[in-house]
């Protein structure tokens, strides 16, 4: 719905300008038209009308990496058939210089600029950080009639003498299809969009998803929210997840309390067909006003709302940081020779730590499941360079060695923020933690003023403690390793063992079920020691699984199995139908699961409760 009150005023406004100013307004402006109606061969053109050039030679580029994605995904590969013209049509003299650059020559002529994107998503062979694939949240699908994943740093790029300039994107598509974004639409056409941002960088920040209206919105603390899904086969709805979605985001706003000012917040939920030529990096990216996330739609609603619940909300959290404390290298970034910041550990860490602190902070996970994370989350940092300085490796993250200790962010990033949080904690007597920071840091600085990198940590000592200073410089900056139980014990908690339930269908790494190639049954593998949810329900080797709780699985969703039953507790009813040497038969009963020993965290010394208490509640 389009805001006629605002339509008007602006009418008005208008009417108030020169023909001269109006001029004026267009030979300043870069204007952009992406055509999703004539697609051609899964592509999909853009012609890009630049302001008056005054050069004789000018580049227009597509990134080369673009914000939170920390790696070199060079979009110009995607580009084909690209063509400067002039007012007559003619063709101008236009160059590769480099994997995402054109040189035209002759540049006071150019008119506009035409040429095809393919799209990243049809590309993708699942192989993961640090390879050819972009991550799917940040890349594009061209999927003609059904969807349209614009990431528009995917199919626009920018001249170099036009940066700051302001961006007019008109975007025809069929009517059938709706555009998810947070930026407004100007125009009140079914089947044409236009979108204006006041420079490239903007532009990039708001990706658009098209596809057929799967919406929902709601209101949290004066936060207008959109919920938009994209699912092939329509099992899931934006409706369907909205009870999940609504409880987390509430709980995030509720926890930062007024921190953010953001009026509206878009999620962009694609979810992929693996079994197709589709996205395969599941995960999310984050952006000032918006979410893309990327989930595989085999996964099934409950397990995908457990999923959201971490991934969105960690995006989320970013707007504290980088999006609204950050240093130079991010608000002047540039997208095709970027300066990396030192403080990934920030930007990465403390908000994945926000993620899982508010969590039990606003009751979503009770203290055991914390713990729990936290324990999980050192034994993932165990198995990466614990010795490599956090700065280096955030600066350096494009490159080698670096770039493969860049998941640590995740893991060691975290910690660090919750190390942090405990210090601030115990030297204020817990009347203040590590959001306390963050708040002092967004007054300090805020979305328009960028720190030097090199100053972040005296800062954060004089806002803080010299304890805290201490920490960063030995343990950020430093190699040394961080024990952790030292900065538990400073709120009474203690490492323990704790038992861990096992996958009903691994053994570890080793699967109990297999699948028979010639009908592609999921079957129990034979001669194998069945587990303990396998004998208290009769299961036997050679036996095929057809059905679980009226699910029937196969190959094609096995993986859908596997994590479903992630989800199942002890003492669930549960029914599974087999075939038993050739009889069909059902099998019912309730779930028993085995259980390993773990190492784990919990709270012990009541002495420090009160401080353990503000620590997680305050």
């Amino acid at each position: 719905m389009k805001n006629v009150a605002l339509a008007l005023l602006l009418t008005s406004s208008l009417s108030c300008f020169t023909i001269e100013a109006q001029v004026k307004k267009t030979e300043t402006t870069v204007k952009v038209g992406i055509d999703l109606v004539n697609v051609k061969d899964d592509k999909v053109t853009v012609t890009v009308t630049p302001p008056k050039i005054t050069s004789n030679e000018i580049q227009y580029r597509l990134p080369k990496t673009v914000p939170g994605t920390y790696s070199s995904d060079n979009y110009g590969r995607f580009i084909e058939d690209i063509k400067a013209l002039d007012a007559k049509g003619k063709e101008l003299s236009i160059t590769k210089s480099d994997a995402n650059s054109w040189t035209i020559t002759n540049a006071k002529n150019l008119v506009k600029i035409t040429y095809s994107v393919n799209d990243t998503f049809d590309t993708e062979k699942g192989e993961g950080f640090g390879k050819e694939d972009v991550f799917s949240p940040a890349g594009t699908n061209i999927d003609q009639g059904k969807n349209f994943m614009l990431n528009t740093h995917g199919f626009v790029g920018y001249f170099s003498d036009f940066l700051s300039t302001p961006y007019q994107v008109t975007i025809e598509h069929p009517e059938t299809l709706w555009g998810a974004t947070s930026m407004i639409d100007a125009d009140d056409s079914k089947t044409k969009d236009v979108f204006n941002t006041s420079r490239y960088a903007e532009l990039v920040e708001n990706p658009i998803m098209y596809a057929k209206p799967n919406y929902t919105t709601f209101t949290v603390n004066g936060m207008e929210i959109l919920l938009a899904v994209y699912a092939p086969d329509g099992t899931i709805t934006a409706e369907s997840i909205l009870p999940e979605m609504k409880t987390m985001m509430t709980a995030q706003k509720t926890f930062l309390g007024s921190f953010n000012a953001t009026k509206k917040y878009s999620v962009l939920l694609y979810l992929s067909d693996v079994k197709k030529a589709d996205a395969k990096g599941f995960g999310a990216l984050e952006h000032p006003t918006a979410t893309t996330v990327v989930m595989p739609e085999m996964m099934g609603r409950d397990q995908l709302v457990e999923q959201l619940k971490d991934v969105v909300s960690h995006e989320f959290f970013h707007i504290v940081t980088p999006l609204t404390i950050h240093s130079k290298e991010i608000q002047d970034f540039d997208f095709n020779n970027p300066k990396m910041s030192k403080h990934l550990w920030m930007y990465e860490g403390v908000t994945e730590y926000f993620a899982n602190l508010f969590q039990i902070n606003q009751g979503l996970i009770n203290e055991e499941a914390f713990y729990k994370r936290l324990s999980d989350k050192i034994e993932h940092a165990k198995s990466l360079n614990d010795n490599m300085a956090f700065t280096t490796m955030s600066a350096n993250v494009l490159e080698k060695p670096y770039k493969d200790q860049y998941l640590n962010v995740y893991e060691k990033g975290a910690l660090i923020g919750m190390c942090i949080d405990i210090i601030i904690r115990e030297k204020s007597n817990g009347k203040k933690g590590i959001l306390d920071l963050m708040q002092k840091l967004s007054l300090e600085y805020g979305s328009k003023k960028a720190f030097n990198d090199n100053d972040l940590f005296d800062k954060i000592t004089a806002l803080t403690y010299p304890e805290v200073g201490t920490f960063l410089t030995t343990y950020v900056a430093g190699t040394t390793s961080i024990n952790y139980e030292e900065y538990f014990a400073k709120v009474g908690v203690t490492k323990t063992t704790v038992k861990a339930p096992e996958n009903v269908f691994l053994n570890g790494q080793v699967p109990y079920i297999t699948v028979k190639q010639e009908t592609k049954e999921i079957m129990i593998l034979p001669e194998i020691e069945l587990n303990d949810f396998m004998k208290a329900l009769d299961l036997k080797g050679n036996d095929i699984v057809t059905a679980i709780n009226g699910t029937k699985y196969d190959l094609s969703n096995i993986y859908e199995m596997i994590t479903k039953s992630q989800e199942w507790k002890e003492g669930d009813a549960i029914t599974v139908a087999i075939k038993r040497d050739g009889k069909e038969l059902t099998l019912t009963g309730k779930v028993k699961l085995s259980y390993k020993d773990a190492e784990g965290y919990k709270a012990s010394d009541t002495s420090k409760t009160a401080l353990k208490n503000v620590w997680l509640k305050g």
